[in-house]
């Protein structure tokens, strides 16, 4: 038996704080180490954090990169143990995004990315360029300060494997295990048996079973092969969550996985593997042995060192794992959270603040918060000191004291307001209290009439006329200007408690306004610019009303906020009466319009097979062009909406996900016209048959069209 131990790791990094980066690193492979690995693994880009953007075109952040390496390199750090560490560098004058492979105080090979990830939120090309030589290893001549600390002037760079004494190690860097054509494959039919994956993959719901760990055991039960994957896990200052779930695949099966959704900053995942199974599964394979005479030679590096350990029973071969996924509410109650977490405790904020209207949204997020305090109560009790340090300074402990309940906890670090008018119903205004006792936030009722009386009045003495409700006799105009002037107060009055109340209590520092708008809202534009829908962060602008309800009532059983049901079955979407369109049609609309690109001719070709059961073409027509009346109307609200939590594949986000621009013909005319002549090339079809041949293959042409 040839026995080699592994670790990989979950690393909560935040993007240019390299002091602590540095310090999970080492921690990472101190407790690697102490578990008795002789490999470590870490995720993409580690040093500085995957998110740096801008950053990455900063000279500083590639020489603080190599700093760092340095401190590593020279320290103890790398004995016995091969550490593959991910960082930015140039070669030459290019940027590439590497994995720098160390052993023993020396640097045994760079391993630049050749896939890199463009679109769907991500712009490496923007900052790094792919490695695009596979034929050879160049010399890569290390920066002085690296070279006369390490005494060692160059280091192979490029597309390659180590040969070890007893095995061959290559990494394979995010993306490039998803891509057709992937490394994996001619590296395998090279003699490489152990895989290094480094990733910066974000949180998207069940992405993690269905996109990761099935392509992991797919392609390892192909072709064999041990398989580790390491990936950043937490909120590094931007929009995304990263979920971890840092594993060890074998032949086909899990036999190591790190969490998803935590608290902790440093996770190291430990397995122990036999290599001589993966030769086994190989040997025994006719695929592996039919693919290996027309393989690409790859080159490789000599490493004079030994890994494996001979067979020992005192350290058993890991066992596969059964994989229980988390559902999807459960990811939302889980991914939001602990994004929040991280805003909360890295932003020297002293809390949130959350005007809460007693609707599905601010509910959601009243719930998320509170997810939130559970998990920080858990995680304390599990004995996180890192978490009971940050949860006693937010909230304010004296004497050692810290959370030990999570509604307590609420009180200390969440306050919600129910800001309503005199047309406010009572009921969303007791929904609002009942929710907040549930959840322990810090609570108070405050009406806007007064400050929207007084704007009025100011626009009343400059024009002659007042607005008014559509209640008290209004037009339509007056009713939405008087209702965006609400909605704006609300906006100012929730930054204005937000500012001050600490103050107020005592304490020090502010509060982050949450904004809890959701995704169909954003798509249709229904929401007011610059009003309460504006905040400092949002935890569900990705997540659409569906997924929000569904979230709602599993909450109300499993968090113990039972009002969450009641308010979920009280909702009535008033907006989708007034534009026209449901939430379901806006999450299919959403959906097809980011991810399948679609204008609004092949909008309309797409759903009239999708909706021909129930919706005619001319009816089809109508929505379509409903939908991107008010979508190009409304685009210029993209450009400032509150930064929020990027949970699915689409988003309408102009600052990250949709680059088109903010001014529209908002009637369309060229592409409306042609869906016009489409329906009417339909309907003169569907009088044709209908003429010729009776009403029953009229019925049949209308069920296929």
């Amino acid at each position: 038996m040839r026995l080699l131990k592994v670790a990989t790791s979950n690393l909560n990094q935040w993007s240019m704080d390299f002091d602590c980066n540095l310090k999970n690193i080492k921690e990472s492979i101190a407790k690697a180490k102490e578990a008795g690995a002789v490999i470590r693994l870490g995720p993409e880009l580690e040093i500085t954090g995957y998110g740096c953007e801008d950053h990455f075109l900063e000279l500083d952040t590639v020489s603080h990169s190599w700093e760092c390496l340095k401190e590593i390199l020279v320290g103890d750090w790398t004995d016995g143990i091969l550490c593959s560490i991910g960082m930015p560098l140039f070669n030459g004058s290019e940027p590439y995004n590497c994995q720098v492979l160390c052993m023993n105080r020396k640097i045994m090979m760079i391993r630049p990315k050749m896939r890199l990830a463009n679109g769907d939120n991500y712009m490496e090309f923007r900052y790094f360029r792919p490695w695009q030589q596979k034929d050879q290893l160049v010399d890569f001549q290390l920066p002085n300060e690296i070279s006369e600390a390490i005494s060692q002037k160059s280091v192979p760079f490029g597309y390659g494997y180590i040969q070890f004494l007893d095995t061959a190690v290559a990494a394979e860097v995010c993306k490039e295990l998803f891509t057709p054509l992937a490394p994996h494959d001619d590296l395998a039919l090279n003699g490489v048996e152990v895989f290094l994956n480094a990733s910066g993959s974000s949180h998207q719901v069940g992405k993690a079973l269905e996109f990761r760990i099935r392509t992991l055991t797919s392609l390892t039960r192909r072709l064999g092969g041990v398989y580790m994957y390491s990936n950043q896990r937490g909120c590094d200052g931007g929009r995304f969550y990263y979920d971890g779930c840092s594993c060890v695949v074998v032949n086909g099966e899990v036999v190591a996985l790190g969490s998803q959704f935590s608290l902790k900053d440093v996770e190291v995942v430990v397995a122990q593997v036999d290599l001589d199974a993966v030769a086994t599964k190989r040997g025994s394979s006719s695929l592996y042995r039919e693919e290996i005479f027309g393989k690409s030679r790859i080159p490789s590096v000599a490493a004079p060192y030994t890994l494996c350990q001979p067979f020992n029973l005192r350290s058993p071969i890991s066992s596969p794992l059964k994989i229980s996924p988390y559902s999807p509410e459960e990811e939302i109650a889980l991914g939001p959270a602990c994004w929040l977490w991280d805003h909360l405790r890295r932003s020297e904020a002293s809390g949130f603040l959350l005007p809460l209207s007693g609707g599905v949204d601010s509910s959601c997020v009243a719930a998320l918060v509170g997810s939130m305090c559970q998990l920080v109560v858990k995680e304390i009790e599990n004995g996180n000191e890192q978490v009971k340090a940050d949860a006693a300074r937010i909230g304010c402990y004296a004497d050692g004291k810290f959370p030990t309940d999570s509604k307590e906890f609420s009180k200390r670090i969440f306050y919600t307001v129910f800001m309503g008018c005199e047309n406010s119903s009572e009921d969303t205004g007791q929904r609002a209290k009942v929710l907040s006792d549930e959840i322990g936030s810090w609570h108070i009722d405050v009406l806007v009439d007064t400050v929207v009386a007084a704007l009025l009045a100011v626009f009343q003495a400059l024009t002659g006329k007042r607005p008014r409700k559509k209640v008290d006799g209004g037009s339509e105009f007056e009713n939405r200007g008087v209702k965006d002037i609400q909605d704006r107060i609300r906006m100012v009055l929730a930054l204005t408690l937000a500012a001050l109340l600490p103050w107020a209590h005592n304490k020090s520092g502010f509060l982050l306004v949450l904004s809890s708008s959701n995704v169909d809202e954003e798509l249709s534009g229904q929401l007011t610019k610059y009003g309460c829908s504006s905040g400092d962060i949002n935890p569900i602008g990705s997540i659409n009303k569906q997924d929000i309800k569904s979230f709602l009532q599993w909450a109300a059983t499993n968090l113990g906020y039972s009002s969450l049901a009641e308010i979920e079955a009280a909702s009535r979407t008033n907006d989708e009466k007034e534009i026209g369109m449901t939430s379901e049609e806006l999450s299919v609309y959403g959906k097809w319009r980011r991810n399948l690109r679609c204008g609004p001719v092949s909008m309309f070709k797409n759903l009239c097979h999708k909706w021909s059961s129930t919706l005619n073409p001319s009816e089809v027509a109508d929505k379509v062009k409903r939908f991107f009346k008010y979508y190009s109307i409304n685009r210029h609200k993209m450009a400032v909406l509150t930064p929020f939590y990027h949970v699915e594949g689409y988003s309408p986000d102009d600052n990250r996900c949709d680059l088109r621009q903010l001014l529209y013909n908002t009637r369309w005319p060229y592409q409306f016209r042609k869906i016009d002549e489409i329906v009417r090339e339909i309907d003169s079809k569907k009088a044709d048959i209908a003429k010729s041949n009776g009403q029953e293959n009229l019925e049949a042409f209308s069920n296929g069209a």
